[in-house]
């Protein structure tokens, strides 16, 4: 009775903390629900109808969101959202308890590691922001835990799926093929021997291939790869190649991201005052490394798990993208996983020296993952500052995307049929308006990476926008943070000749975070004017 109560119990929970804050939606998840719509609407997979651009990365998530809406007759794709993405998240919530269950032998490890995930501030946030990230998460735990109960074929399909919703998603269920390539049952030698000559060293790798695993998951994945490479031109998503170009960045930006991002995995800095992020991070990083080493001896099957957190945040570092918050998320799960681990372990070994003091493990283990949960809710707020008036966590942050609906709605009274808008964050303006948009990053107008990357000295932040590219593509309206077009656009004559400041939008904290000077809303002039 218990193994079924305890599982959906924690669903449950999952699915309220989510349902609860309601949507709470992120720019970028406009996009995807463009995309959509477009879909629904008998347009075709893209983004302006006529232009076939993959700017999205997620196109099994596009497709899951299209088939629901067109199943329940819903356009409000920010409410459909929140109701796939909450039951995903109950769904990883018990996975997880059934993972840590299988791993440790303990309901009540598995207990904390799902209650640990369903408060998760971090999980909660992009669930409620209505992305592809719960969809990710569920399929990347479901392949590796498959894989663990020596499902390898299912581990294989369900991974074909996690990288159709996110590319960075190839690296668990490449490593679980891995893996089995060195472990191939009923082998009396290693595959990589160093007894073996190259020539049979190769013919032994090719034999001990997971050949049926390689061709389900490729299965999965091809017939995305072959439409998109005939649709689009390519199954590379014009998102990934705009971003490389677009944006600037010191050489560590990645590294430290991810430095902070995982010395704070219960958001210790929003209960401790001058919490030392270094020393939490090395002892984090330690108790994974103890809880991996734990687990993987007691199930080696495991090991591909806890090798996935890693390669993922190394990928990271090594390109060196701008980290948007989403990017958090998919490693987290199995990094809480390991440093519970890593808590159980030293305690088991720290009370093993009597039966009475190791009674006490299971209580003091209790305790420290209470502590965990308790350190996490200092993430939430029972009263947001701006949006919808419910708990939600205080990183749910959409002050900006409020900004841009506003300015949307001005727009859409104001917008003739064709006229264009260009603008440096598209998600709200594109699906608010549904007007054709110029989107000066390059996600889904490919012609505008080609005036990228700019002088160093025309940066501000991040990113600034061309002034080559409005002049040559001349929008109707130019939407844009000021910070985007201080030493570009604001600069140059030629576009302060052809556009006229017709509105300002401000919020103090906005400002304060983008170090911008309001939401700028430029039309162009007309000859003569």
């Amino acid at each position: 009775m218990t193994d079924h109560v305890l599982p959906w119990s924690l669903f449950f929970f999952a699915v309220v903390a989510r349902l609860v804050p309601g949507p709470r939606t992120i720019d970028d998840a406009f996009i995807t629900f463009r995309y959509a719509r477009n879909l629904v609407a008998g347009l075709g997979f893209v983004y302006n109808p006529g232009e076939h651009v993959l700017g999205t990365t997620t196109p099994l998530y596009t497709l899951l969101l299209a088939g629901l809406a067109r199943l329940l007759n819903s356009g409000d794709y920010p409410s459909l959202a929140l109701i796939l993405n909450a039951l995903l998240e109950g769904l990883s919530v018990a996975l997880l308890y059934h993972l840590g269950q299988a791993l440790s032998g303990s309901r009540l490890f598995g207990v904390a590691l799902g209650l640990l995930w369903a408060g998760a501030p971090m999980g909660v946030t992009f669930a409620i922001g209505g992305m592809e990230t719960p969809l990710a998460t569920f399929l990347l735990i479901a392949t590796l835990y498959a894989y663990i109960a020596q499902r390898s074929r299912l581990s294989a399909l369900l991974g074909g799926l996690a990288t159709l919703t996110r590319p960075d998603a190839l690296i668990a269920p490449a490593l679980t093929l891995l893996d089995m390539t060195l472990r191939r049952p009923g082998k009396d030698e290693h595959p990589l021997s160093p007894s073996l000559r190259p020539p049979s060293l190769v013919l032994r790798l090719l034999r001990c291939l997971p050949w049926a695993e390689a061709a389900l998951f490729l299965a999965v994945i091809a017939p995305w790869l072959a439409f998109a490479t005939v649709y689009f031109g390519s199954p590379l998503g014009q998102s990934i190649v705009a971003k490389s170009v677009a944006y600037r960045l010191p050489p560590t930006a990645a590294l430290a991201s991810w430095l902070q991002t995982l010395s704070v995995p219960f958001f210790e800095h929003e209960a401790i005052p001058g919490y030392p992020a270094f020393i939490g991070f090395v002892a984090y990083l330690t108790l994974y490394l103890v809880g991996a080493h734990d687990l993987v001896r007691r199930c080696p099957r495991s090991l591909p798990l806890f090798l996935y957190p890693a390669l993922y945040v190394s990928a990271y570092v090594a390109a060196n993208p701008l980290i948007f918050r989403w990017y958090w998320a998919p490693p987290l799960p199995f990094y809480f996983l390991g440093i519970l681990a890593g808590v159980r372990a030293l305690l088991r070994d720290m009370l093993s020296f009597s039966p009475r003091t190791q009674r006490g493990a299971a209580p003091m283990f209790a305790a420290v993952a209470a502590l965990f949960f308790g350190l996490s809710l200092n993430g939430w707020t029972l009263h947001p500052d701006h949006g919808p008036d419910r708990p939600a966590p205080r990183m749910a942050f959409i002050r900006l995307e409020a900004l841009y609906a506003n300015v949307a709605h001005t727009l859409k009274g104001n917008l003739l049929d064709g006229q264009t808008i260009a603008a440096g964050d598209i998600g709200v303006l594109g699906y608010a308006t549904g007007a054709p948009i110029l989107d000066t990053l390059g996600l889904v107008s490919p012609e505008a990476s080609r005036y990228y990357p700019l002088s160093s000295d025309a940066y501000v932040g991040n990113f600034a926008i061309a002034p080559a590219l409005i002049a040559a593509a001349h929008p109707d309206y130019v939407v844009i943070l000021e910070v985007y077009g201080r030493k570009t656009l604001l600069a140059d004559p030629a576009f302060q000749a052809s556009y006229r400041l017709v509105q300002r939008w401000d919020d103090p904290v906005v400002n304060e975070l983008y170090r911008t000077n309001g939401l700028l809303v430029f039309v162009r002039q007309q000859a003569g004017e």
